[in-house]
C-alpha cells in the first residue's frame, strides 16, 4: 500500500535527519583529540562575505593533537588565524610561514564533565525527536485505519516496522554517544 509506504519512508527520513543533526552537534563538541570537522563552523570574512574556513583553506590533521590549516591565499592567513582564535572553541592557533597550527588544549576534568553532560543531553534530545517521529507516524496509521483506508493487519505491521526503525535509530544514537564519550575520556 503506497500510503503506508509513504508514512514509513517519511518516518525513516525524519529519523535519519535527527541522527544527522546529532552527528553535526557532536562534531562541534571539542575533545582532547584533533579532528578536522571541529573548524567546520568557524566563519571568516572573504571578499565581503562570511564563509567557512574550509572554503578558503586546506584543513587537515598534523597529528592526533594538532589541526593544520593552510589558506589558499597568503592574504587570508591573518584573518583565518583570528577567526579560529575568536571562535568559541577556546583554541590558540599559531602561524609559521603560510601554515596555521591549531593545537588542541588538554581538557580539564571539569571541562570533560561539562562536555559529557552536553553530549548526553544532545543524545537525549535526538531520542526525543526520534520518538516524536514514531508517535506522529503511528497517529497517521491510526487515522488511516479509522478512515478504513487500510486493514488492521497492515496497520499493525506498519507499526511494527516503525518501532523497528525507532529502535535502530535509538541504538545509533547510543552508539554515537558512546564513541563521543570515549573521545572525551581519552587523554
Amino acid at each position: 500500500n503506497c500510503m503506508l509506504d509513504e508514512v514509513k519512508n517519511n518516518a525513516a527520513q525524519k529519523m535519519q535527519k535527527s541522527l544527522e543533526v546529532l552527528k553535526n552537534d557532536l562534531a562541534k563538541v571539542r575533545t582532547g583529540r584533533a579532528h578536522v570537522g571541529l573548524l567546520d563552523h568557524v566563519m571568516v570574512e572573504y571578499y565581503g562575505s562570511m564563509v567557512a574556513v574550509n572554503q578558503v583553506a586546506n584543513v587537515n590533521l598534523g597529528d592526533a593533537r594538532t589541526i593544520n590549516v593552510q589558506p589558499f591565499e597568503k592574504t587570508m592567513i591573518g584573518k583565518v588565524e583570528k577567526a579560529i582564535r575568536d571562535s568559541d572553541l577556546g583554541l590558540n592557533p599559531a602561524t609559521s610561514g603560510d601554515l596555521i597550527r591549531v593545537p588542541m588544549p588538554m581538557l580539564t576534568e571539569e571541562r570533560r564533565r561539562d562536555m559529557t553532560k552536553i553530549v548526553r543531553s544532545e543524545a537525549e534530545g535526538a531520542k526525543v525527536s526520534i520518538r516524536n517521529v514514531r508517535r506522529d507516524a503511528n497517529d497517521a496509521l491510526k487515522k488511516m485505519l479509522k478512515d478504513k483506508e487500510i486493514p488492521e493487519d497492515d496497520e499493525r505491521r506498519a507499526q511494527d516496522d516503525i518501532q523497528k526503525a525507532t529502535d535502530k535509530a535509538v541504538a545509533e544514537v547510543d552508539k554515537m554517544l558512546q564513541v563521543k564519550e570515549a573521545e572525551l575520556m581519552a587523554v
